[in-house]
């Protein structure tokens, strides 16, 4: 199998990517420059996280224009695996791939600190070895990771089973305390219908060697290896 991981001007979690694919799963792993236009021999793409084009007009918004989204897009058409991590969650909002928008967190604030993720849609390209209720721990780490949605997306999201993941508390309980932006619903992660587009703010390369303090984000990669295999 073969990871893909796009590079924009500003991606600073592209490294981290490639490391997890080619390092701890022991996966072929390539970057694709945002200019690129050829994703035939990949098998998984990650939009890494970072701060493409500086973040300018609003994240993801010039991301969005690249040559390689619109290779992304007809992979994601063709039901291959794409997962997106913080800015790139954001870039997949931009594309249209996956629905809704961010806001600046509600305390206006950066946040780079460990959640609690409780998982609700087992069998999504980003979640096909976990279970629904799981609860895994990773870090966050972004300044726009405020989730929002009409009411009637919001509705849609529930009907459909889109919503993947939600801030927790330890015990698994949603709730106000446990979350860290604001974002509608705790909504930490979502898919699009079909479950091959898979959007998150949560970092988990930075959470999938012991060494750095804990490897439920690992689960995460070996999700998307497993539903790709598929």
């Amino acid at each position: 199998m073969k990871f893909g991981i796009v590079q924009f001007p500003g991606s600073n979690c592209d490294r981290d990517c490639y490391h997890v694919a080619s390092r701890v799963l022991d996966q072929d792993a390539e970057f694709i420059w945002h200019r690129d236009r050829d994703l035939d021999d990949v098998d998984v793409v990650v939009l890494p996280g970072g701060f493409s084009y500086g973040d300018y007009l609003r994240t993801g918004a010039i991301a969005k224009l690249s040559p390689v989204m619109q290779e992304v897009a007809d992979f994601a058409e063709s039901g291959g695996p794409v997962v997106g991590i913080c800015n790139g969650f954001q870039v997949l909002l931009e594309t249209g791939l996956l629905p809704g928008g961010m806001l600046r967190n509600e305390s206006l604030h950066f946040i780079c600190r460990d959640v609690h993720l409780r998982c609700n849609r087992s069998g999504s390209a980003f979640s096909q070895t976990l279970d629904v209720g799981e609860v895994l721990e990773m870090p966050i780490a972004h300044a726009e990771g405020n989730y929002t949605i009409d009411e009637a997306g919001l509705a849609e999201l529930r009907d459909h089973d889109q919503i993947v993941f939600q801030y927790c508390d330890a015990d698994g309980g949603v709730g106000r305390s446990s979350n860290p932006n604001g974002s509608v619903e705790n909504i930490a992660g979502i898919c699009n219908r079909r479950g091959n587009v898979v959007g998150m703010m949560p970092h988990p390369e930075r959470a999938s060697e012991s060494i750095l303090g804990g490897t439920d984000g690992r689960a995460l990669f070996e999700s998307a290896l497993e539903y790709a295999a598929g």
